[in-house]
């Protein structure tokens, strides 16, 4: 069994009303739910590195009248498929549309992958969200 050790934490009263208020807004049930989420967060962060097994997603839109972007965009992912796991497309208007990748594999290829994709003329933005495979996350 997993032992709980209490600590106390002194915060300027300011930082502790606006960190009870983010605590309401997400629905946490105490402060130590929401301390040990932001801790998870950082060390999640501080653990995704270039060499390491992880998991990520790519998030782009993209306008699909520009010519051959789909094309483009489709080749991309066909040179990477080893590492894409799933893909979900989404029509968001008539000219626009969202696609959201997961990936899995080396730091460095996720990355490799995301700057091929978004660097393509067309997608007018993008971004990569880095995460964990769960493996020593406590």
């Amino acid at each position: 069994m997993k032992k709980l050790v209490r600590f106390g934490v002194s915060l300027d009263q300011h930082l502790l009303v606006d960190f009870d208020r983010l605590i309401e807004r997400r629905k946490y049930t105490n402060r130590s739910e929401a301390i040990r989420d932001l801790i998870r967060d950082h060390l999640v962060g501080q653990q995704w590195d270039e060499n390491r097994e992880t998991v990520a997603t790519i998030t782009f839109v993209y306008d699909h009248h520009v010519p051959d972007l789909t094309r483009k965009l489709t080749h991309i992912q066909h040179d990477f498929q080893g590492h894409i796991l799933a893909g979900m497309h989404v029509h968001l208007d008539h000219d626009h549309c969202l696609e959201v990748l997961v990936a899995r594999g080396k730091g460095a290829a996720i990355r490799k992958i995301a700057d091929a994709l978004l660097s393509v003329k067309g997608v007018k933005h993008g971004k990569l969200v880095t995460t964990t495979t769960g493996k020593g996350i406590r």
